[in-house]
C-alpha cells in the first residue's frame, strides 16, 4: 500500500464536527491561523440554515467550516456545541462581536492572545 504523501495530523487540538459526517472535523491550529490571517483577532458563529452557496455570512465560523472542515457543505457546522468546545480549550472565549458581512452585532469567538514573553508587567 502506497504512503499518503499528506502528513498525519494530531488530533489532539482538534473537535469533531457533530453534523460533519465522517470525516468532519476542525484543527484548532488552523482556525488560529485562519483568524489571524483575516486580519482580525475573532470569528463570528453565523450559525445558518442555508447551502454555502446562499450563505449570508462568508466570513464566518460556519461558511469557514463547511468550505474546510466537511463534505457536507449545505449543512449548518457551527453549532453551539462547537463554540463551546473552543471555548473549552482555553484559546477563545465567546463574546458578542461586530459581524465584518452585515455589521451587526452577534455572537463570535476571539482569539485569546498568549502574554508576550518580552513584555514587562
Amino acid at each position: 500500500m502506497a504512503e499518503s504523501s499528506q502528513p498525519k495530523r494530531s488530533t489532539t487540538r482538534s473537535i469533531e464536527l457533530p453534523h460533519g459526517g465522517p470525516d468532519g472535523r476542525l484543527f484548532v491550529d488552523d482556525l488560529i491561523q485562519h483568524i489571524r490571517e483575516s486580519g482580525r483577532d475573532y470569528i463570528i458563529q453565523g450559525q445558518t440554515n442555508c447551502t454555502l452557496a446562499n450563505h449570508p455570512k462568508p466570513n464566518s465560523l460556519d461558511a469557514w467550516l463547511r468550505r474546510k472542515c466537511t463534505v457536507r457543505s449545505d449543512t449548518k457546522q457551527a453549532v453551539n456545541d462547537v463554540i463551546d468546545e473552543l471555548v473549552a480549550t482555553r484559546l477563545f472565549k465567546a463574546e458578542i462581536l461586530r459581524c465584518p458581512d452585515s455589521g451587526n452585532c452577534c455572537r463570535g469567538i476571539r482569539l485569546i492572545q498568549p502574554p508576550r514573553k518580552d513584555s514587562k508587567g
